[in-house]
């Protein structure tokens, strides 16, 4: 009998070594899953409040306008056309591409529309240029090209947003 129970004894050892190491093993995938849900819940957390306490911009009634011009232009001509856009009341900011010929500028439309705008640099200065219009296609297109108002992210962004405005 004695021979039964040393044998016994060294089995029952060796399946506790052997379920030691996977408990181990599964205690230690326990922690990484719990960090890695952790994380994944404090990063969403910070989304929501992200999303709920951002405010709305107010720019709906900024508007990007675009001139072309027919010839490249000297640095002057670029400063002069600069000085003449600012002046005119309604344009916030303005770019120029020098190696296009096209000058990209936003205004307040309850101020001036584009077309008034142009008028009123064509009258301060002397330039060959003509305003951008859109083809008729792309006039009843979204704005912004990034945003997919039937995307996952944007319903997501709306549903937080209603809930908390």
């Amino acid at each position: 009998m004695p021979v039964f129970f040393v044998l016994l004894k060294k089995i029952h050892t060796r399946v506790y070594s052997v379920n030691s190491v996977i408990m181990k093993k599964f205690k230690t995938l326990k922690k990484a899953l719990f960090g890695i849900l952790g994380t994944f819940a404090v990063l969403f957390i910070i989304l929501v409040a992200h999303i709920a306490m951002a405010k709305p911009v107010d720019n709906a009634t900024m508007q990007v306008s675009r001139i072309d011009f027919s010839h490249p232009l000297s640095v002057t001509e670029i400063k002069d056309i600069h000085n003449n856009l600012k002046s005119i009341p309604g344009v916030k900011t303005d770019h120029f591409e020098a190696e296009k010929g096209v000058l990209v500028y936003f205004h307040d439309n309850r101020i001036a529309d584009s077309e008034t705008i142009y008028r009123q640099l064509m009258a301060k200065g002397n330039y060959d240029a003509k305003r951008f219009t859109l083809p008729p296609g792309m006039a009843s297109k979204q704005v912004c090209p990034v945003m997919d108002h039937n995307g996952m992210s944007y319903k997501f962004s709306r549903f937080i947003q209603n809930i908390f405005h």
